[in-house]
């Protein structure tokens, strides 16, 4: 799958988080075709770009694996001020912070500023997370029922591919239907929404849950770029200050011929931060 449109897509910053690379899951080819097609004055990685829970259980890593490490460095040797957030599972990473490599930083959260000079938090949210930061173990325990399930999404996908039906996501329905998992996202998007408004920032841009979302949360402009396991998300800022999240599904589908967002705004869903 392959984007079609005229290229290279231009932004003022790019934000893409929950990669997972060391998993079969991650959407390494996916993201490389993104990478390849979109330049941006910041590249965000808002944590989990390495899975290191995987691969303390089994080693993956193909050579599109490597790719991707070659193409973020490359992007950054060329201009593009590239910032990584290590998340959860590339805690690793966190030994790291306040480092700086050339044009790579590593940062344990960021304060973006945006074009219009509003303020936004950058991090990527585990920490707002019970579950992570009191009982490990059942984090674990969850990311391994999150596996089972996307091996099982794997299955269903085929069968639907058969018979010409679109990408359907199961972990979404079941997060979208079990009450839980709506109460758990709606906790985990108030405290991030407390955390920007106690930091002073207009904004909240984050990860971790794997569901990418553009709205307003009690006046803070709440972001989330979603995931390249199942979504294929990411989420940019254009040069006018204006917020977007990009679904790589939907612009690199072969039935379709797509239109940079920048050229027609009304293609894809913009959101501009509330005033």
């Amino acid at each position: 799958m392959s984007y079609i449109g005229p290229h290279p897509l231009r932004y003022r910053a790019i934000f893409i988080s929950d990669i997972h690379m060391g998993t079969r899951r991650a959407k390494t080819e996916a993201l490389l075709e993104f990478l390849r097609v979109t330049e941006s004055e910041q590249l965000y990685i808002v944590g989990d770009l390495v899975d290191n829970w995987a691969l303390r259980k089994a080693w993956h890593w193909d050579q599109l694996h490597n790719d991707l490490i070659q193409k973020l460095l490359r992007k950054a040797r060329k201009g593009t001020r590239l910032i990584y957030i290590p998340g959860n599972h590339d805690e690793n990473f966190r030994d790291f912070v306040n480092l700086r490599f050339g044009r790579v930083a590593v940062l344990e959260e960021a304060v973006h500023v945006g074009a219009n000079g509003k303020r936004y938090l950058v991090l990527h949210g585990d920490k707002f997370d019970g579950v992570v930061c009191f009982a490990p173990w059942l984090a674990r325990l969850g990311d391994q029922a999150y596996e089972f399930s996307m091996t099982l999404n794997g299955a269903v996908n085929r069968v639907r591919r058969f018979f010409r039906l679109p990408y359907w996501s199961l972990s979404a329905y079941l997060k979208n239907r079990v009450k839980k998992a709506v109460e758990f996202i709606s906790r985990f998007e108030e405290a991030v929404v407390r955390e920007a408004r106690q930091r002073r920032c207009e904004g909240v841009i984050c990860g971790h849950i794997h569901t990418p979302d553009d709205r307003m949360i009690d006046g803070i402009h709440y972001l989330n770029d979603g995931d390249w396991v199942e979504s294929c998300t990411a989420l940019v800022e254009h040069f006018d200050g204006t917020f977007e999240i990009l679904d790589w599904n939907t612009l690199a589908a072969p039935t379709e011929s797509p239109t940079p967002a920048h050229a027609h705004p009304d293609h894809h869903r913009r959101l501009a931060p509330a005033g």
